[in-house]
Protein backbone atom coordinates (compact mmCIF):
# COMPACT_ATOMS: atom_id res chain seq x y z
CA UNK A 1 0.00 0.00 0.00
CA UNK A 2 1.29 3.43 -1.04
CA UNK A 3 2.41 5.43 2.44
CA UNK A 4 1.54 8.49 1.57
CA UNK A 5 -2.17 7.21 0.85
CA UNK A 6 -1.86 5.29 4.29
CA UNK A 7 -0.61 8.85 5.66
CA UNK A 8 -3.92 10.50 4.35
CA UNK A 9 -6.06 7.65 5.14
CA UNK A 10 -4.97 8.20 8.89
CA UNK A 11 -5.47 11.97 8.89
CA UNK A 12 -8.62 11.46 7.65
CA UNK A 13 -9.60 9.00 10.11
CA UNK A 14 -8.27 11.20 13.45
CA UNK A 15 -10.18 14.51 11.63
CA UNK A 16 -13.72 11.82 12.13
CA UNK A 17 -13.01 10.89 15.06
CA UNK A 18 -12.04 14.24 16.55
CA UNK A 19 -15.21 15.96 15.02
CA UNK A 20 -18.15 12.89 14.99
CA UNK A 21 -19.32 13.72 18.57
CA UNK A 22 -18.53 17.50 18.75
CA UNK A 23 -21.34 20.31 17.63
CA UNK A 24 -18.92 20.87 14.41
CA UNK A 25 -19.62 18.18 11.66
CA UNK A 26 -17.75 15.45 11.10
CA UNK A 27 -18.81 14.94 7.52
CA UNK A 28 -18.20 18.78 6.94
CA UNK A 29 -14.59 18.35 8.10
CA UNK A 30 -14.25 15.25 6.05
CA UNK A 31 -15.48 17.00 3.03
CA UNK A 32 -13.10 19.73 3.43
CA UNK A 33 -9.87 17.58 4.45
CA UNK A 34 -10.97 15.44 1.78
CA UNK A 35 -10.59 18.40 -0.81
CA UNK A 36 -7.35 19.90 1.34
CA UNK A 37 -5.34 16.45 0.51
CA UNK A 38 -7.02 16.23 -2.53
CA UNK A 39 -8.39 12.78 -1.70
CA UNK A 40 -11.69 12.21 -2.96
CA UNK A 41 -13.62 10.32 -5.15
CA UNK A 42 -16.69 7.40 -5.46
CA UNK A 43 -14.37 5.07 -3.09
CA UNK A 44 -13.72 8.25 -1.05
CA UNK A 45 -16.98 8.77 -0.32
CA UNK A 46 -17.41 5.27 1.09
CA UNK A 47 -14.53 5.19 3.25
CA UNK A 48 -15.34 8.47 4.71
CA UNK A 49 -18.80 6.37 5.65
CA UNK A 50 -16.84 3.50 7.30
CA UNK A 51 -14.35 5.55 9.20
CA UNK A 52 -17.72 6.83 10.83
CA UNK A 53 -18.40 3.30 12.35
CA UNK A 54 -15.00 3.24 13.60
CA UNK A 55 -16.17 6.38 15.83
CA UNK A 56 -19.11 4.70 16.80
CA UNK A 57 -17.44 1.42 18.03
CA UNK A 58 -15.80 4.23 20.31
CA UNK A 59 -19.33 5.26 21.89
CA UNK A 60 -19.66 1.32 22.25
CA UNK A 61 -16.96 0.94 24.10
CA UNK A 62 -17.31 3.54 25.99
CA UNK A 63 -21.00 2.76 26.62
CA UNK A 64 -20.08 -1.03 26.86
CA UNK A 65 -22.11 -1.82 30.29
CA UNK A 66 -25.20 0.05 29.51
CA UNK A 67 -25.55 -1.59 26.49
CA UNK A 68 -25.28 -4.67 27.60
CA UNK A 69 -27.57 -4.06 29.97
CA UNK A 70 -30.08 -3.09 27.16
CA UNK A 71 -29.53 -5.99 25.27
CA UNK A 72 -30.01 -8.54 27.94
CA UNK A 73 -33.35 -6.83 28.90
CA UNK A 74 -34.56 -6.12 25.56
CA UNK A 75 -37.14 -9.15 26.22
CA UNK A 76 -37.84 -8.66 29.64
CA UNK A 77 -37.36 -4.78 31.25
CA UNK A 78 -39.53 -2.16 30.30
CA UNK A 79 -36.66 -0.01 30.98
CA UNK A 80 -34.81 -1.37 28.06
CA UNK A 81 -37.16 -1.27 26.03
CA UNK A 82 -38.22 2.05 26.34
CA UNK A 83 -34.29 3.22 25.51
CA UNK A 84 -34.40 0.91 22.36
CA UNK A 85 -37.56 2.15 21.40
CA UNK A 86 -36.40 5.45 21.50
CA UNK A 87 -33.49 4.57 19.53
CA UNK A 88 -35.16 3.29 16.93
CA UNK A 89 -37.98 6.19 16.85
CA UNK A 90 -35.14 9.22 16.45
CA UNK A 91 -33.26 6.85 14.05
CA UNK A 92 -36.00 6.88 11.47
CA UNK A 93 -36.36 10.12 10.30
CA UNK A 94 -32.91 10.76 9.14
CA UNK A 95 -33.02 7.25 7.60
CA UNK A 96 -36.23 7.92 5.78
CA UNK A 97 -35.35 11.69 4.50
CA UNK A 98 -31.54 10.07 4.07
CA UNK A 99 -32.98 7.13 2.30
CA UNK A 100 -34.84 9.15 -0.52
CA UNK A 101 -32.58 12.38 -1.10
CA UNK A 102 -29.28 11.13 -0.35
CA UNK A 103 -27.74 11.00 -3.85
CA UNK A 104 -29.21 15.03 -4.29
CA UNK A 105 -27.83 16.01 -1.36
CA UNK A 106 -24.38 14.37 -2.20
CA UNK A 107 -24.74 15.76 -5.88
CA UNK A 108 -25.68 19.37 -4.66
CA UNK A 109 -23.97 20.10 -1.33
CA UNK A 110 -20.77 18.07 -0.85
CA UNK A 111 -18.87 20.55 -1.78
CA UNK A 112 -16.31 23.30 0.20
CA UNK A 113 -18.27 26.19 -0.29
CA UNK A 114 -21.95 25.15 1.10
CA UNK A 115 -19.97 23.22 3.72
CA UNK A 116 -18.49 26.39 4.62
CA UNK A 117 -21.93 27.98 4.76
CA UNK A 118 -23.68 25.60 6.80
CA UNK A 119 -20.62 25.92 9.20
CA UNK A 120 -21.52 29.50 10.05
CA UNK A 121 -25.33 29.07 9.79
CA UNK A 122 -25.00 26.26 12.22
CA UNK A 123 -22.69 28.54 14.33
CA UNK A 124 -24.77 31.32 14.54
CA UNK A 125 -27.62 28.77 15.29
CA UNK A 126 -25.90 27.69 18.47
CA UNK A 127 -25.35 31.06 19.79
CA UNK A 128 -28.83 31.69 19.48
CA UNK A 129 -29.43 28.86 21.72
CA UNK A 130 -26.74 29.47 24.62
CA UNK A 131 -27.54 33.11 24.85
CA UNK A 132 -31.59 32.05 24.98
CA UNK A 133 -30.39 29.73 27.84
CA UNK A 134 -28.71 32.14 29.56
CA UNK A 135 -30.89 35.14 29.65
CA UNK A 136 -34.20 32.71 30.30
CA UNK A 137 -32.67 29.93 32.77
CA UNK A 138 -35.35 26.63 32.73
CA UNK A 139 -34.94 23.89 34.80
CA UNK A 140 -34.04 20.85 32.19
CA UNK A 141 -37.88 18.56 31.62
CA UNK A 142 -35.82 15.89 30.86
CA UNK A 143 -32.54 15.28 33.18
CA UNK A 144 -31.22 11.70 32.26
CA UNK A 145 -31.59 9.81 28.92
CA UNK A 146 -34.07 7.20 30.61
CA UNK A 147 -36.79 10.13 31.30
CA UNK A 148 -36.92 10.58 27.85
CA UNK A 149 -40.39 10.03 26.39
CA UNK A 150 -41.17 8.73 22.73
CA UNK A 151 -42.30 12.02 21.40
CA UNK A 152 -38.83 13.56 22.62
CA UNK A 153 -36.99 10.87 20.72
CA UNK A 154 -38.73 11.60 17.66
CA UNK A 155 -38.55 15.07 17.80
CA UNK A 156 -34.59 15.00 18.40
CA UNK A 157 -34.72 12.37 15.08
CA UNK A 158 -36.37 14.97 13.17
CA UNK A 159 -33.69 17.22 14.44
CA UNK A 160 -31.12 15.21 13.43
CA UNK A 161 -32.72 14.84 10.01
CA UNK A 162 -30.91 18.73 9.67
CA UNK A 163 -27.70 17.26 9.95
CA UNK A 164 -28.37 15.72 5.90
CA UNK A 165 -26.81 18.62 4.58
CA UNK A 166 -23.01 18.48 5.17
CA UNK A 167 -21.39 21.01 7.36
CA UNK A 168 -24.66 20.83 9.65
CA UNK A 169 -23.63 18.40 12.37
CA UNK A 170 -25.20 15.10 13.44
CA UNK A 171 -24.06 16.03 17.11
CA UNK A 172 -24.45 19.62 17.12
CA UNK A 173 -28.31 18.88 15.74
CA UNK A 174 -29.55 16.47 17.88
CA UNK A 175 -27.50 18.21 21.37
CA UNK A 176 -29.12 21.58 20.57
CA UNK A 177 -32.25 20.10 19.06
CA UNK A 178 -32.67 17.93 22.70
CA UNK A 179 -32.04 21.07 24.45
CA UNK A 180 -35.07 23.09 22.92
CA UNK A 181 -37.16 20.24 23.72
CA UNK A 182 -36.48 20.55 27.29
CA UNK A 183 -33.38 17.84 27.92
CA UNK A 184 -30.51 18.62 30.18
CA UNK A 185 -27.30 19.07 28.37
CA UNK A 186 -26.01 16.03 29.50
CA UNK A 187 -29.01 13.79 28.60
CA UNK A 188 -29.10 15.54 25.19
CA UNK A 189 -25.89 15.00 24.42
CA UNK A 190 -25.71 10.90 25.61
CA UNK A 191 -28.57 10.65 23.69
CA UNK A 192 -26.96 11.93 20.51
CA UNK A 193 -23.77 9.37 21.25
CA UNK A 194 -26.35 6.59 21.48
CA UNK A 195 -28.07 7.67 18.50
CA UNK A 196 -24.77 7.84 16.89
CA UNK A 197 -24.77 3.85 17.27
CA UNK A 198 -27.67 3.03 14.74
CA UNK A 199 -27.45 5.75 12.57
CA UNK A 200 -23.81 5.80 11.39
CA UNK A 201 -24.21 1.67 11.80
CA UNK A 202 -26.64 1.89 9.46
CA UNK A 203 -25.02 4.27 6.90
CA UNK A 204 -21.92 1.76 6.85
CA UNK A 205 -23.87 -1.18 5.90
CA UNK A 206 -26.06 0.97 3.45
CA UNK A 207 -23.10 2.73 1.52
CA UNK A 208 -20.72 -0.85 1.45
CA UNK A 209 -23.64 -2.80 -0.17
CA UNK A 210 -24.40 -0.07 -2.63
CA UNK A 211 -20.83 0.22 -3.52
CA UNK A 212 -19.80 -2.73 -3.67
CA UNK A 213 -18.50 -3.25 -7.19
CA UNK A 214 -16.73 -0.05 -6.63
CA UNK A 215 -14.33 -2.19 -3.45
CA UNK A 216 -12.06 -4.84 -3.38
CA UNK A 217 -9.58 -7.08 -0.95
CA UNK A 218 -7.31 -4.63 -1.71
CA UNK A 219 -8.96 -1.47 0.15
CA UNK A 220 -9.43 -3.35 3.51
CA UNK A 221 -5.77 -1.85 4.79
CA UNK A 222 -6.69 1.82 3.85
CA UNK A 223 -10.13 1.00 5.46
CA UNK A 224 -8.90 -0.37 8.52
CA UNK A 225 -6.20 2.61 9.29
CA UNK A 226 -8.89 4.75 9.02
CA UNK A 227 -11.57 2.95 11.09
CA UNK A 228 -9.00 2.40 13.85
CA UNK A 229 -7.69 5.98 13.56
CA UNK A 230 -11.37 7.05 14.03
CA UNK A 231 -12.02 4.77 17.18
CA UNK A 232 -8.76 5.57 19.16
CA UNK A 233 -9.66 9.34 18.62
CA UNK A 234 -13.03 9.41 19.04
CA UNK A 235 -12.95 7.47 22.65
CA UNK A 236 -10.69 10.50 23.63
CA UNK A 237 -12.97 13.00 22.45
CA UNK A 238 -15.75 11.61 23.53
CA UNK A 239 -14.34 11.63 27.65
CA UNK A 240 -12.90 14.28 27.20
CA UNK A 241 -16.72 16.09 25.75
CA UNK A 242 -18.33 14.64 28.70
CA UNK A 243 -16.11 16.14 31.21
CA UNK A 244 -16.17 19.24 29.14
CA UNK A 245 -19.71 19.79 29.32
CA UNK A 246 -20.40 19.50 33.19
CA UNK A 247 -19.07 23.33 33.23
CA UNK A 248 -19.23 24.74 29.80
CA UNK A 249 -21.38 25.13 27.22
CA UNK A 250 -21.49 24.99 23.27
CA UNK A 251 -20.49 28.76 22.38
CA UNK A 252 -16.83 28.34 21.92
CA UNK A 253 -17.83 25.00 18.97
CA UNK A 254 -20.29 28.15 17.80
CA UNK A 255 -17.11 30.51 17.29
CA UNK A 256 -14.91 27.54 15.79
CA UNK A 257 -17.42 27.21 13.74
CA UNK A 258 -17.70 30.80 12.39
CA UNK A 259 -14.48 31.57 12.36
CA UNK A 260 -13.53 28.07 10.58
CA UNK A 261 -16.64 28.73 7.97
CA UNK A 262 -14.93 32.36 7.24
CA UNK A 263 -11.84 31.22 6.48
CA UNK A 264 -13.02 28.57 4.25
CA UNK A 265 -14.76 31.04 2.36
CA UNK A 266 -12.09 33.51 1.72
CA UNK A 267 -9.79 30.53 1.10
CA UNK A 268 -11.85 29.85 -1.96
CA UNK A 269 -13.17 33.10 -3.06
CA UNK A 270 -9.08 34.66 -2.83
CA UNK A 271 -7.62 31.28 -4.44
CA UNK A 272 -5.20 31.37 -1.61
CA UNK A 273 -6.13 27.29 -1.19
CA UNK A 274 -7.49 25.23 -4.32
CA UNK A 275 -10.30 23.48 -2.91
CA UNK A 276 -10.21 20.13 -5.13
CA UNK A 277 -13.86 18.50 -5.60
Amino acid sequence: MDLFLALKALIMGIVEGLTEFLPISSTGHLILAGSLLNFTGEKIKVFEIVIQAGAMLAVCWEYRARISMVLAGLMSDAKAQKFALNLVVAFLPAAGLGFLFNKSIKAALFYPVPVALAFIIGGLIILWVERRHKRKPIAARVESVDAMTTLDAFKIGCAQAFALVPGTSRSGATIIGGMLFGLSRKAATEFSFFLAIPTLFSATVYSLYKERALLSAADIPLFGIGAIAAFVSACLCVRWLLRYISSHDFSVFAWYRIVFGVAVLASFYTGVVVWAD
